[in-house]
């Protein structure tokens, strides 16, 4: 093709593109349907977004797709009475090229989104507090700020913190949020109104509560009720200090974003459906066993996992020390920009929690090393049956497309992958298939990339609409 060929192919595909943005906003607003590309979500997403996303499902399933395909679904959705629903329309253009039968694409759609057609219905929402506001806590706030102005969703209504020593402090828990070193600006605007102790975030009007005890607040009298709190801040992580919350007026549940003694530690996509009505606190477990535990629950489910060693590497944290000095935890305290840390993990026990049957089957340790965000995990495993290196890929790339774990599970098989190409995942952990080691018998090696911070961010978000019964059924349904 000539360079003006090029140029007006990308032209017409860019001005599909743009003829999308407001189909899907509009969908998004008033029907609360959330439009995805193979599960890239273009909910709020630029034009290079969205034409970025169909020229991922060409690296991952082999399939040629453009926006040329795709917006007739997109449009055709638009004119149906679609709702309260998460529609991959890339997922579904390719159905109907393979399975449409003679049918039109009307009919076929039809069929396909059987369940999601009919009246909009009530769409309650559901008061969340944020109590702690670090780099979880932050992260939180983006992802439901993001999801805010549809109906049935989570209401980010409070943040909970210790007053600072500096005059200016909404100010600086502002900035804080409206500038990341790792994750990039706000996409938004920031408004700190110091009259109401608030933050006016995108239209979201945010209190913020300085406290020192959990249960020593009274949220109705900031028009919160049964509220799911959900504590960032690691210091209680038992049912006895979690419990503190549930003594506060206005609150209802408590979610830990930490791994928790004595509760339920829950990893979405694997063991939710221990979720009951009756659960007052809960744990969402670690960024690292979040990571992993969905890959090994795929390949016990398949194989049959018979024991084997974790190996983290993962990025410092804020518990690390700049320079050398004290740290009560044994290498810790040694200067985390300039060291590779040894250091313990429960990330290998804690697969048990969520994957009873893997109990003591698993050993682990973990190395911290000099980057701020993105961790792998490198499972080396001995399996219930011999496998092929192209056998487990083309199993674990159709469990990232195609499974119930599709939302926890990722594929890359790029060459070129480093870690700070996985910042802002959503998934709990990517499979770097390229990286994986199997030779025909029954041990394997595999490397999982995750965003320790975002990715993880995602798996709670998806654990509160979980709890607040909100998440969105899926279209096409899975197999």
């Amino acid at each position: 093709m000539t360079q003006e060929l090029i140029l007006a192919d990308w032209n017409a595909r860019e001005a599909i593109a743009e003829a999308m943005v407001p189909l899907v906003g509009r969908l998004y607003r008033d029907r609360n349907v959330e439009i995805s590309i193979y599960g890239r979500l273009i909910v709020k997403r630029s034009v290079i977004d969205i034409l970025k996303a169909h020229r991922f499902v060409r690296q991952v399933e082999g399939e040629e797709l453009s926006v040329v395909d795709t917006f007739p679904v997109l449009e055709a959705v638009s004119e149906m009475t679609v709702n309260n629903a998460h529609v991959d329309i890339g997922k579904l253009a390719v159905k109907f090229r393979a399975e449409g039968n003679g049918r039109t694409l009307k009919e076929f759609l039809e069929a396909e989104l059987a369940g999601a057609l009919g009246e909009a219905g009530s769409n309650p929402s559901t008061d969340v507090v944020l109590y702690g506001f670090g780099r979880i806590g932050r992260l939180l706030a983006r992802l439901m700020i993001d999801r805010s102005g549809a109906g049935h969703s989570l209401s980010l209504k409070a943040i909970v913190v210790r007053k600072g020593s500096a005059p200016n402090d909404l100010e600086k828990r502002a900035s804080l949020l409206r500038r990341d070193s790792v994750h990039g600006s706000f996409k938004g605007t920031i408004q700190v109104d110091e009259e109401a102790q608030a933050l006016i975030v995108n239209g979201n009007l945010i209190k913020v509560i300085f406290a020192d005890s959990p249960d020593t607040i009274d949220y109705t009298q900031y028009g919160i009720n049964n509220a799911l709190v959900i504590d960032n801040t690691g210091k209680w992580r038992d049912e006895a200090g979690l419990s503190l919350h549930l003594k506060s007026k206005g609150v209802s549940r408590v979610i830990l974003t930490a791994p928790g003694k004595g509760v339920k530690n829950i990893v979405m996509g694997v063991n939710d459906g221990d979720i009951s009505d009756e659960d007052k606190i809960l744990s969402a477990a670690s960024c690292t066993t979040n990571a992993i535990v969905p890959v090994l629950k795929a390949l016990n489910d398949k194989y049959g996992v018979v024991n084997g060693h974790v190996e983290t590497v993962h990025s410092y944290t804020n518990d690390q020390n700049l320079i050398d000095n004290y740290h009560k935890g044994d290498r810790r305290g040694r200067a985390a920009g300039l060291n590779m840390v040894l250091t313990e993990t429960g990330a290998a026990k804690a697969v048990a929690k969520a994957l009873p049957e893997l109990e003591g089957k698993l050993t682990g340790n973990a190395i911290r090393v000099p980057t701020p965000n993105v961790s792998m995990a490198i499972l080396n495993l001995n399996l219930g049956q011999n496998v092929t290196k192209d056998e487990l890929n083309d199993y674990l790339r159709n469990v990232a497309l195609h499974s119930n774990l599709q939302k926890q599970v990722d594929y890359s098989n790029s060459p070129e992958a480093v870690s700070s190409d996985f910042v802002g995942s959503r998934a709990a952990g990517v499979v770097d298939g390229l990286a994986t080691i199997a030779n025909g018998g029954n041990s394997c090696v595999l490397y999982v990339w995750y965003d320790n911070e975002f990715g993880y961010s995602c798996q709670v978000v998806r654990m509160a609409q979980r709890i607040a019964k909100c998440t969105l059924p899926a279209y096409p349904v899975e197999g």
